[in-house]
């Protein structure tokens, strides 16, 4: 049953393609993610990310996200963390419609975000790894005329397919990511896009562990977003790294 709802949960962002109108634009992301661990039951989280704009011209985004970590047992944890993210904007002046009241544009927006998260992982087949991560954001956004409160819900999953057999455990080896993550609006959705479903983000990649600690990827992002007039499709090449320690 589980694996039947995690493969619902990636084949949806097919459905979010069928809006009449699409956007389609090219990035690079890069992430760096790492967790800490200070003893058996606390640790550290930390993510890195910078993101470009369309067609690779210069950063768009920037996010800093550290959070603090509980593990309840071997296979879940609890984070608690906050983040900060800004958004660089081209430098083009707006057109005002007529009797609309001109303002002076803001050409990088900052967002401040609390956030918790509930990560589960298990063992779906011998030597596969499967994360299911449930996140709750309340987002403080800054936006060009006004400031919004709204509170976003997120569901992750991610399995690691070892491609070399190892006797015990995955230590070291070549391994395929797939990934995929729901994005759903709680609160004041009528002032974002006015409806439940917010974005989806499908993700393929191959990468390499070079030990207990440290795994290097690259991969295929694709990012749907659906707009208040129009959804727009970005398609992403990703590169991470993350470390464990």
């Amino acid at each position: 049953m589980r694996n039947k709802i995690v493969l619902a949960a990636f084949l949806s962002i097919f459905a979010s393609s069928l809006y009449a109108q699409t956007i389609n634009q090219n990035t690079g992301w890069f992430m760096f993610l790492n967790s800490t661990k200070f003893n058996d039951k606390w640790g550290m989280h930390f993510d890195l990310q910078l993101r470009s704009q369309d067609n690779w011209d210069g950063v768009r985004n920037l996010l800093v996200r550290p959070g603090l970590t509980y593990y309840i047992n071997k296979n879940s944890n609890a984070t608690v963390g906050y983040l900060f993210t800004q958004t660089y904007l081209p430098h083009q002046y707006p057109v005002f419609a007529e009797g609309a009241v001109p303002y002076e544009p803001k050409f990088t927006l900052t967002e401040h975000r609390i956030w918790q998260q509930y990560i589960y992982n298990h063992q779906p087949w011998r030597g596969a790894t499967l994360s299911h991560r449930f996140r709750l954001e309340q987002r403080f956004i800054e936006r060009q005329t006004d400031d919004l409160f709204s509170q976003r819900f997120r569901y992750f999953f991610r399995l690691i397919q070892p491609l070399e057999r190892q006797a015990e455990g995955f230590s070291k080896g070549v391994f395929a990511a797939l990934q995929n993550e729901l994005f759903f609006n709680l609160q004041n959705k009528d002032q974002l896009n006015g409806k439940l479903f917010d974005q989806n983000r499908a993700y393929l990649a191959m990468g390499y562990r070079f030990s207990k600690k440290v795994d290097l990827e690259a991969g295929y992002l694709n990012q749907t977003i659906k707009g208040l007039n129009n959804s727009t499709i970005n398609h992403a090449v990703q590169l991470a790294l993350y470390t464990r320690f």
